[in-house]
This record gives C-alpha cells, sequence and structure tokens, in this order.
C-alpha cells in the first residue's frame, strides 16, 4: 500500500507526459502544413507577380515602339515642310536674281545713253560758245563799238532812266505823305484799340437772390412783415417775393445799397436765425464788407493801370465805381480802358503816357458822387481831383472830356478821344433790343428813300450803311452827292452813339459769252 500511490503518481506523470507529447506533435504537424500552406501561396504569389512584371514590360516595350513611331513620324513631317520652305526661298531668290540682272541690263544702257547725250550736251556748248564769240565779233564790227563802250553807253541810258523814276517817285512820295497823315492818325487810334482788349460787364437795377426752398420766403418775410421791412428801411432796398420759385428780387437804382442787401441777406439765409435784430447785425457787416471791397477795387484798378501816387479817398471813389453802370457798361472797367487806350496813343504820338493813363483813369471819377452834388460829372471830377492836389493838366483833362472845359493839353484831346472810342465801340453799351431793331430798321429806310439805290444794308452793329445804286441812274458825281445828302438826313432824323459811316457803292459790269 505504501508503494502504490508513488507507482499510481508516476504512471499518472507518464500518462500527462504523453499527453502533451501528443499534443505538441500535432502542433507541430498543423505549423508544419502551415508553412508548406504559406511556401506554396508565396511561389504562386511570385509567380503571378514574375507573369504581371513580364506583361508590363511587354506593354511598356510597346508603348515606347510607339511613341519612337510617332516621333520619327513628326520630324519626318517637319523635315518636308522645312525642305519645301528651302524650295520656295530658293525658287524667291533666283526670281530676284533674275529680276536684279534685268535691271542692270536697264541701268548699263540708261548710263550708255547717259554719256552719249553728256556728249552731244559737251558738243553743243561748244558749237554755242564759238557761235556767241562770232556774234559778238560781228556786232563790234557793225556797231563799230567795242563791248567795254556798249557797256557804258547802256549804263549812261539806265543811269537817266533811273533819275526820272526817282523823280517821279519822289513826287509820289511827296503826294502819298499829305494822304497818309488822316490815315496815321486812324493807324494811332486803330492800335490802341487792338492792343487793348478791355472786356464789358453789362449790369441791371435788380439782383436775384436764388434760396434753398420756398419756405424761406416766409422766414424772410417774418411775422406781419418785420423782418422785411427791417431789411428794405435799414438797406434803402425793395425785396420782390413773388411766385418765383426759391428765389427773392432785389430791386434798387443804387448798386451799393443793392450789393449790401444781397450780401446780408445771404449770409442770413446761411445763418438760419432772420430775425430785426439779427438783420441790423448783418446789415452793419455787409457795408463794411462792401466798404472794404470798394477800396480794393481801387488799389486793383490804380495796380493793373500803373497809376500810382493817388490820394486814398480818390482810389475809393475810384472802387466806386465798381458799383456804377453808364448805359450797361461799367464804370470802372471804362475808366480803366480809357487808361489804356489813352496811354496807348500817348505812347504812339511821342507824349507823357504817364499823365495821359492818369488822367484817363480819373476822367469819370465824378460819376462816384454826380448824384450827390449838383452839376456835371466832367465837372465835378475836376473839382475832386483838384481838391486833392492833382496837376493843372489832369484837372483840365477831366473837366473838358465832354466839351465842358477848353482844352489845355495834348493829353486831354486823347482822354477824350479814348473815352469816344469805349463808348462808341459796338457792344461796350447796352440798349434796348427794340431800340437797336428800330434805329437799324429807319437806317436802311433812310438809305431806300432816295432814287436809284438797288440795295442797302446797316452793318457794323449800325456803325456803317452800305448802299449800291444802279449804274445806269447814278453816276460817279451822283454817288458822292448821294452820300453827302444821306449823311445830312442821318444826322437830323437819327439818335445814335458814335458815328455813322455811309458807303455808296457804283459798280458796272460788261458781260458777254464767247461762243
Amino acid at each position: 500500500m505504501k508503494y502504490i500511490i508513488p507507482v499510481i503518481i508516476v504512471i499518472l506523470a507518464i500518462i500527462v507526459l504523453l499527453f502533451v507529447y501528443l499534443q505538441l506533435q500535432k502542433k507541430m504537424k498543423i505549423s508544419q502544413n502551415k508553412i508548406l500552406e504559406a511556401e506554396n501561396e508565396t511561389k504562386a504569389i511570385l509567380e503571378g507577380a514574375k507573369k504581371q512584371s513580364e506583361a508590363l514590360k511587354k506593354e511598356s516595350i510597346l508603348e515606347a515602339k510607339e511613341e519612337v513611331h510617332r516621333l520619327r513620324s513628326d520630324f519626318d513631317k517637319e523635315i518636308r515642310e522645312r525642305r519645301n520652305e528651302i524650295q520656295r526661298m530658293e525658287r524667291r531668290l533666283i526670281q530676284r536674281e533674275e529680276s536684279l540682272d534685268k535691271k542692270g541690263d536697264v541701268l548699263e544702257k540708261k548710263e550708255e545713253n547717259l554719256s552719249e547725250k553728256l556728249k552731244n550736251i559737251e558738243a553743243l556748248e561748244d558749237n554755242v560758245k564759238e557761235l556767241y564769240s562770232k556774234q559778238r565779233e560781228e556786232l563790234e564790227r557793225i556797231s563799230g563799238l567795242t563791248s567795254e563802250e556798249a557797256k557804258q553807253i547802256l549804263l549812261d541810258e539806265v543811269n537817266k532812266e533811273i533819275k526820272h523814276e526817282a523823280a517821279m517817285m519822289i513826287k509820289e512820295v511827296e503826294t502819298k505823305a499829305r494822304e497818309e497823315a488822316d490815315k496815321r492818325a486812324k493807324e494811332v487810334i486803330t492800335n490802341a484799340i487792338q492792343r487793348c482788349a478791355a472786356d464789358h460787364v453789362s449790369e441791371s437795377t435788380v439782383h436775384v437772390v436764388a434760396l434753398p426752398n420756398d419756405e424761406m420766403k416766409g422766414r424772410i418775410i417774418g411775422r406781419e412783415g418785420r423782418n422785411i421791412r427791417t431789411l428794405e428801411t435799414l438797406t434803402g432796398v425793395d425785396l420782390i417775393i413773388d411766385d418765383t420759385p426759391e428765389a427773392v428780387i432785389l430791386s434798387s437804382f443804387d448798386p451799393i445799397r443793392r450789393e449790401v442787401a444781397r450780401i446780408a441777406l445771404e449770409r442770413l439765409i446761411v445763418d438760419g436765425r432772420i430775425h430785426p435784430a439779427r438783420i441790423e447785425e448783418m446789415v452793419d457787416r455787409a457795408k463794411k464788407d462792401v466798404e472794404n471791397d470798394i477800396k480794393e477795387e481801387g488799389e486793383q484798378a490804380t495796380f493793373e493801370t500803373g497809376v500810382h501816387g493817388l490820394h486814398i479817398e480818390l482810389v475809393k471813389l475810384l472802387g466806386r465805381l465798381k458799383y456804377r453802370t453808364s448805359y450797361g457798361q461799367n464804370v470802372l472797367k471804362h475808366s480803366m480802358e480809357v487808361s489804356y487806350l489813352a496811354g496807348l496813343m500817348a505812347s504812339e504820338l511821342g507824349l507823357d503816357v504817364a499823365t495821359a493813363k492818369r488822367a484817363g483813369l480819373l476822367h469819370d471819377i465824378g460819376k462816384a458822387l454826380d448824384h450827390e452834388v449838383e452839376g456835371p460829372h466832367a465837372i465835378i471830377g475836376s473839382e475832386i481831383a483838384k481838391r486833392y492836389h492833382e496837376s493843372a493838366v489832369i484837372v483840365n483833362a477831366i473837366g473838358a472830356h465832354h466839351g465842358d472845359m477848353e482844352m489845355i493839353s495834348m493829353e486831354a484831346v486823347l482822354v477824350q478821344a479814348a473815352d469816344a472810342i469805349s463808348a462808341a465801340r459796338p457792344g461796350a453799351r447796352r440798349e434796348t433790343l427794340e431800340a437797336y431793331i428800330k434805329r437799324l430798321e429807319k437806317l436802311e429806310e433812310i438809305a431806300t428813300s432816295y432814287e436809284g439805290v438797288d440795295k442797302c444794308f446797316a452793318i457794323q452793329a449800325g456803325r456803317e450803311v452800305r448802299i449800291m445804286v444802279k449804274p445806269d441812274q447814278v453816276d460817279d458825281a451822283g454817288a458822292i452827292e448821294l452820300a453827302r445828302s444821306m449823311v445830312k438826313n442821318i444826322e437830323n432824323e437819327l439818335e445814335y452813339p458814335g458815328q455813322i459811316k455811309v458807303n455808296v457803292i457804283r459798280e458796272t459790269r460788261a458781260v458777254d459769252y464767247a461762243k
């Protein structure tokens, strides 16, 4: 019993070992089978990869062959095109060579012809020289004079003719000198006008002030009209508020008052506070601004015309002329233009340019005060100039530019002429369209009232009337008499600025036809 248990244990151990051994043998067989299967699969994969690589190799070889074939065909095509182009160029070169050969042949023929012509010309020149020498010898033999003697005789004859022509020219120059005197005076005036290109500013007696909206009209009028009454009282200007959209009209004969009212009203519109106290403040400011503007305008006028050393009060009076007009012509611009014209004419005639320009600038200074002082503006202006210590020549030129004084200097004459030129040039002064048309119609009516007048035209803005007469009814002497009679009739029946030129034209035409 004591040995049975160990034996059993040994037997069990052996059984367990056998079982483990069998299991290990079984697993080894399984792993060997898996290894064989893996080896078989690997061999199959390797064989497939080889087959696939061989297939890809064949495909790539085929593609390479195709690409080589395509490149070879493109190369052959390009070679053929280049060969064709080279052949065409060769043909063109051959044609050009042929044309050049032809031109060379033509040029050679022309050169041969030219050389032959040159030879002929040289031969002709020799013949002409020989003939000239023979003719000269024959002339000397026939005349019995040498060439030098003949030249002297010709020079004597030419001298006689030249002396005669010189005498005729001297006589003609003397005749023209008398005719040129009047022409020279006209040229002086014409040159002065051409060199002076002044603007003309036409003004009216009203200003139109734009409003931002129609509601502003009610604010300008104010409660029971107190704002508009205050503005009219302070400025002396009439405010016209009617149905005109977004606009107020300022009316006054005095342009300075009108300007003050315009500036004050525009500032009130911008400010927006419109009541009597504010209106009074704005009007005071506007008056100061206008006074400053008057002074600046006077200084600018003296600077532009080159007239210096004027009394400050004269400068202010000049500035006031900016707000004065005469028949629509701004008086300050007119005075500056007269200064320019007088100075230009003085320089042409060799007179004192500075005196002429100074007198021209101040000639209408009396218009700055003529509604405040009784008397003609020329006399008022001369008294003002005398008060501020201007020279006697300046005082006389101012007072005499309308004939109110006797002229004592040539500068006074130039000022009067420049004033007439500036005022009478077409477009300088404004007149109503109706009066202008009536004057032109009356001018043509006077011209057509004469017997023998065929056509007439009023031209140059009414400064000239051109009349065509019938040549079979009016002769040359009759044309002169017709012009004189018409001038007298125009002077008696018409009122016009400046002068009117009456131009009578008599023309005879002879017409025939060659058949």
